[in-house]
């Protein structure tokens, strides 16, 4: 069995947070070549090299990215553990790194993450928004706690992790006051030659409108499709056409874009979920989210 040796370790991580061997060696009090001598066993015991010299300073590599992730979590819980051990009260807020996958509405993963902000423990919460694949990635390898993601995990992607269900809703039609008035009597075939604004071909939320509108011989003037969510509002806003959203969010848009509800689909569902490396959720911030999500938000 191969064994990690976390002094070696430690100084790596006390170098990538303080930016410089020069810097850690005074915080740590050691000379130079004493902290440079254990980053090169280090890096002889991970079999690569940790950093890359860029001009006169150094960067680190793909692999000292990995390692740092890795004992920026190792650490702070080694203290946690003594601070539970000698019952001292943990100091510092919470590090909860979320992942949202683009096609999540943003108010929506407000909505989903304001639990976490709302603990007594503070929580600092660092969010990146990108595309599936990217962010389940940067989970398998621990750069991130939690995807938050409108799609469970496909079977094509060889990633450990599970998925938390958070909850469901229909979606719901806006348009402005001018629009509005011609389209909210027969609703929804009122809205055959209707312009409309549709999220991206091959999305789930476009394959489900597709075939709902075509179940009712209802075929709307698509007038612009859109990859982000915020910009299709934008549109909508200025009376391009109709468009739909979570219905769980309606009264934020209607607030948010001064628009009107036109009518609602509750066949059409918008689902959202929590995915994590854990089978069992354990994050206080992540328990938070995911209860919030089931018993109240849905």
């Amino acid at each position: 069995m191969e064994w990690l040796n976390y002094h070696h370790l430690f100084y790596f991580w006390i170098v990538m947070r303080e930016g410089s061997i020069t810097a850690a060696c005074k915080k740590l009090t050691l000379a130079q070549s004493t902290v440079s001598a254990q980053m090169g066993k280090l890096e002889q015991s991970l079999g690569g090299k940790l950093f890359k010299r860029q001009g006169r300073s150094l960067e680190a590599t793909d692999l000292g990215l990995m390692v740092f992730q890795y004992a920026d979590r190792i650490f702070p819980l080694g203290r946690e553990l003594m601070d539970q051990i000698h019952n001292r009260p943990v100091v510092g807020p919470l590090s909860l790194k979320v992942g949202i996958v683009d096609q999540i509405p943003k108010i929506v993963a407000r909505k989903l993450l304001a639990p976490a902000l709302g603990l007594e423990k503070k929580v600092h919460l660092i969010c990146h928004e990108g595309k599936e694949e990217k962010l389940l990635g940067e989970l398998a390898i621990h750069r991130l706690d939690l995807v938050l993601s409108d799609a469970p995990i496909r079977s094509d992607l060889s990633i450990k992790a599970y998925n938390h269900f958070l909850g469901q809703c229909g979606i719901t039609f806006f348009a402005v006051d001018e629009i509005a008035d011609t389209v909210t009597e027969n609703f929804p075939h009122s809205l055959d030659k209707v312009p409309m604004l549709m999220p991206m071909a091959m999305t789930m939320l476009r394959s489900a409108l597709d075939q709902w509108f075509e179940s009712l011989s209802i075929q709307p003037l698509i007038v612009a499709e859109f990859e982000d969510n915020a910009l299709l509002k934008v549109f909508g806003q200025a009376g391009d056409g109709v468009f739909v959203a979570p219905t769980v969010i309606e009264s934020e848009i209607k607030t948010q874009y001064q628009v009107r509800i036109i009518g609602r689909c509750p066949f059409i569902k918008e689902r959202f979920y929590a995915i994590s490396v854990e089978r069992i959720l354990k994050h206080p911030a992540v328990v938070a989210i995911s209860d919030i999500a089931r018993h109240s938000i849905f």
